[in-house]
């Protein structure tokens, strides 16, 4: 097979290049701002795809945010593939950040907790039953990540919107002045190059 590796990767260098890629972060982040700017929607779809991507970022259902983001993106007329795209918000690097957040901020507005309880996100997530695979044993620990979720990924999206929808209308807008000025040089070549009558 062309391209194909002569010896496969093992687990742990799958595992290592999910969590960390070969080249660097900011490679993967501009390889995936670029694939978003050539998205072929209208700036608005595109930008308001990405931000239900980013909007499912926030909640705590692992393996699941692909399937979510599509879910709220067809429901707001979001672009599908930017949704997709959207849930690199949410990576190895800022998960930790993310979970933190939204369960502290899931327990102040269940009224259980505050912003700088001692009891903070890291005891709950130490004492949580995650080997027990009850909806009960894990409800306490996903009920705040879902409740402190919801406005934090609503405001990531809104944030996520307006510099994708620029971004977007930018590229587009500076792809249709090349495409014309392609297209008028390439009528005055026909034109020169066609005989005199």
């Amino acid at each position: 097979m062309l391209f194909q590796r002569r010896t496969p990767p093992s687990r742990f260098e799958k595992l290592r290049v999910a969590v960390w890629p070969r080249a660097s972060w900011m490679r993967s982040f501009r390889y995936y701002g670029k694939r978003v700017l050539r998205l072929t929607a209208s700036p608005h779809a595109v930008a308001l795809g990405f931000s239900c991507g980013a909007f499912a970022s926030f909640t705590p259902f692992m393996g699941f945010h692909f399937l979510l983001a599509a879910a709220v993106a067809m429901i707001v007329r979001g672009n599908m593939l930017a949704s997709a795209l959207g849930t690199v918000v949410g990576n190895p690097l800022t998960f930790p950040f993310i979970w933190a957040i939204t369960y502290k901020l899931g327990h102040v507005i269940l009224g259980t907790g505050t912003l700088d309880t001692s009891a903070d996100a890291t005891e709950g997530l130490m004492h949580a039953d995650l080997l027990t695979h009850s909806l009960d044993a894990l409800w306490p620990l996903l009920k705040p990540m879902i409740i402190g979720g919801l406005p934090l990924g609503l405001a990531c999206g809104l944030l996520c919107y307006f510099p994708v929808y620029f971004s977007v209308k930018a590229y587009q807008e500076r792809k249709q002045r090349r495409l014309a000025a392609r297209q008028s040089a390439e009528m005055a070549r026909s034109t020169l190059s066609r005989p005199a009558e």
